[in-house]
């Protein structure tokens, strides 16, 4: 477009923007993207202050799966198949061990009668109040420094999550945020974060705050001031590009979709 097709549509354009801005589905939307990302991202559920600096992982990730209970394959494989998807939007290595000594994300698939227990040995004693009300939990070691996370445990009790009709959720979203999107918030919408979503599977806003959060650019540590200028550069280059739109698409294509969504 030539200079003076600029200049003649610059104030059609604002007006434009202005209008449609809030009719955009809330993944379409740099500025509803941008303020989800600060809530999900800069605190945690159950810190009562927040934490208010950026958490991420730096290296790759080594799962080790506990199975204290029967249908270990279906339970493994719908693992699997969400991991195959957070390893694709986060580009981080995902390796399967055999081994407890070897991994660095323990994953527990157990019953109720063990619940406290496991949350006592792996989250510690502290972690026993969130307990209370919560259908499955996960909890993630940080370095103080350097805000790398480089521990995760996720703990699914796998009865208590069928009665509440919340398996394929507990495993979506737990394992989900001990990636670094730590904290559920109304101003997340449509999301895993946020508990008035209907669906359990990503949401094209969780696809790109998941792809935001492992952009290179965003380092451990960071605080809002600090991120600002980098979430607006980057939204404008995934508008431009075309992957705010893509994310619907993604979402309806992702591996557990495919094989278990209605």
């Amino acid at each position: 477009m030539y200079r003076w097709q600029q200049l003649c549509l610059i104030f059609m354009t604002v007006f434009f923007s202005q209008k449609t801005i809030a009719e955009l589905p809330t993944w379409e939307n740099p500025r509803f993207i941008q303020n989800a990302f600060f809530h999900v991202a800069l605190n945690h559920e159950f810190a009562s202050h927040g934490k208010h600096r950026l958490a991420k992982w730096n290296q790759p990730l080594r799962i080790w799966f506990q199975h204290d209970v029967g249908e270990q394959p279906l339970h493994e494989k719908l693992a699997r198949l969400h991991l195959t998807q957070l390893e694709q939007l986060t580009h981080l290595p995902f390796h399967i061990v055999s081994q407890r000594a070897d991994a660095n994300f323990i994953w527990y698939f157990t019953r109720q009668s063990l619940w406290q227990k496991i949350v006592r040995e792996e989250l510690g004693a502290t972690a026993l109040k969130n307990t209370h009300g919560s259908v499955c939990m996960f909890g993630v070691s940080v370095n103080a420094a350097t805000q790398e996370i480089t521990h995760a445990t996720v703990i699914i009790p796998v009865d208590q999550a069928r009665e509440h009709g919340k398996l394929l959720s507990c495993i979506i979203e737990e394992s989900t945020q001990a990636l670094g999107l730590f904290n559920d918030s109304e101003q997340a919408y449509p999301s895993v974060f946020n508990d008035r979503t209907p669906d359990d599977f990503l949401s094209p806003l969780d696809i790109i705050l998941l792809e935001l959060l492992y952009e290179p650019s965003l380092r451990p540590g960071m605080n809002q001031k600090s991120l600002e200028p980098l979430l607006k550069q980057l939204l404008e280059q995934y508008q431009q590009q075309g992957k705010l739109k893509q994310a619907l698409y993604q979402s309806r294509h992702a591996p557990l979709v495919e094989q278990f969504g209605n």
